[in-house]
């Protein structure tokens, strides 16, 4: 049977059908030629890899649903989207019932497909109603219909920079709660996880971002006194789809370099002892870098054909075929490695803070009030508090101002906001205030600057800490 697909690949390529792509099957294992058409030839192959992989397992749930009622993906009606809202969200014989936020998620995803059926009359009719409403750049726009009222825009949580060292030392490097070595954690890549985690915390990137790094994006320390540096982030690599700058501590960059030295050479030189990297077949080998910041990459395919690329078009599954020829054979040019030496693939790093989250709650429970929770996405939301308020606070000192000032100077603060919504990579100062600092508002931070007091961007933090359940601070653990 095996032997009919030999010249899968062939195949494939014949249909333009690439590495990662994502196509559909039933549950009797055929696959649809539209679907696949949808998947490889529409808008939905330009998205972020995450929102690919997160939107098709959205659909294919509805899809098994519409299945067992006897029908097909393009036979769904109005009715079916309806009867499986209900079973999402209502249904006391589900035991696991979804958020309205979630529910917003998924019916995008059917909202996009469906549309695009329709286009290509694949469908009679769009089981997916819309309404008009206001949207937040003024006109009219079109949502589906059966979008949640009760989802939360934002469920932001926050750890302060101390609370976020705890959860590190305690969850991913294997310390005890009185900040000693654990003798009995086994974990064999702490460095290289906490080093990831302190860049993420550092500067702001989303997991895919940091965890497809090459190590010559990583910027050098080199004999410089600077306390940040700055590297940036390749376009396809990145959610929006655009160049950005990006800013890492010196302390996070050493743990880096440190990693690079020891583990990450280890697991590198264990992969070409066995012979692993020249038995792939799909390594793009790097010759040279040309151009404008050595922007230009020139590399063997697996063809062997000397191509040319410019870096920024590189997307994160190319990334990783990236290669480059050192003292003892092929080397990964991709920064985060396995054990095994292969790219440590982005979506990986989720159960690596999940098996922290759950060390922090056996190792601390009893000895602090509530351990400190921590993912990926919360050290943007940490780092966009932490730049929010140290930009206010040195804005404050560096212009002076008494506290009569700082009241008739107060609109100098939407720089701050400006600043933060670039560093984290929106696409308005908007989407900033409502949906990652909304918060802040609660929390009364421009208050607190106008304060007679002076306090540091750490003091301010562990003031804010006290005024809010979001905000984790290890003091109010203890």
């Amino acid at each position: 049977m095996l032997q009919e697909w030999a010249d899968l690949n062939v195949r494939e390529e014949a249909i333009r059908i690439d590495p990662g792509d994502v196509f559909f099957t039933d549950p009797t294992g055929r696959v649809d030629p539209r679907l696949t058409l949808y998947t490889t030839r529409s808008a939905f192959s330009h998205l972020a890899r995450e929102t690919r992989r997160n939107y098709a397992g959205d659909c294919c749930l509805f899809f098994n649903f519409l299945w067992q009622r006897g029908k097909n993906w393009c036979d769904a009606e109005a009715e079916d989207l309806l009867d499986f809202e209900d079973w999402r969200r209502w249904s006391p014989r589900n035991p696991q019932r979804i958020s309205g936020a979630k529910w917003n998620r998924e019916l995008a995803a059917f909202a996009r497909i469906y549309k695009w059926a329709m286009a290509k009359k694949y469908v009679a009719a769009n089981p997916v109603p819309e309404r008009e409403v206001w949207g937040r750049h003024g006109g009219m726009v079109n949502v589906p219909a059966q979008r949640a009222k009760d989802a939360r825009s934002s469920n932001v949580k926050w750890l302060t920079p101390r609370a976020y060292r705890m959860w590190r030392d305690v969850g991913l490097r294997g310390y005890t709660a009185e900040g000693k070595r654990d003798s009995s954690f086994r974990g064999r890549n702490d460095d290289r996880n906490a080093a990831y985690s302190d860049l993420l915390f550092s500067s702001g990137m989303r997991l895919s971002e940091g965890g497809s790094l090459l190590t010559f994006e990583v910027p050098r320390l080199g004999a410089s006194t600077k306390r940040f540096f700055d590297g940036r982030l390749a376009r396809a690599a990145t959610k929006s789809r655009r160049e950005r700058t990006f800013y890492v501590a010196v302390e996070d960059l050493r743990s880096i370099t440190a990693y690079e030295r020891t583990t990450r050479r280890a697991a590198i030189r264990r992969a070409q002892a066995k012979g692993r990297y020249e038995s792939m077949d799909d390594v793009w080998v790097l010759k040279r870098r040309s151009g404008w910041q050595e922007s230009t990459l020139h590399f063997w395919d697996e063809k062997g054909r000397l191509v040319g690329r410019d870096l920024t078009s590189l997307d994160v599954e190319e990334r990783q075929r990236l290669f480059i020829e050192g003292d003892g054979g092929l080397e990964p040019l991709w920064l985060w490695l396995s054990e095994e030496g292969r790219p440590f693939q982005p979506h990986s790093w989720e159960a690596v803070y999940r098996a922290a989250n759950e060390r922090c709650r056996k190792v601390l429970k009893g000895k602090v009030g509530q351990a400190p929770y921590f993912t990926p996405h919360m050290a943007r939301h940490s780092f966009a508090l932490k730049m929010l308020a140290t930009l206010m606070h040195v804005l404050d000192k560096r212009f002076a101002l008494t506290p009569e000032e700082r009241r008739d100077f107060r609109l100098l603060y939407g720089d701050a906001w400006r600043m933060v919504k670039d560093l984290l990579d929106h696409a308005s100062e908007e989407t900033t205030r409502k949906i990652y600092l909304a918060p802040v508002s609660d929390l009364q931070i421009r208050s607190l600057l106008l304060d007679e007091a002076d306090p540091g961007t750490n003091e301010l933090l562990v003031r804010i800490a006290e005024m809010s359940e979001r905000v984790l601070d290890s003091e109010a653990l203890v």
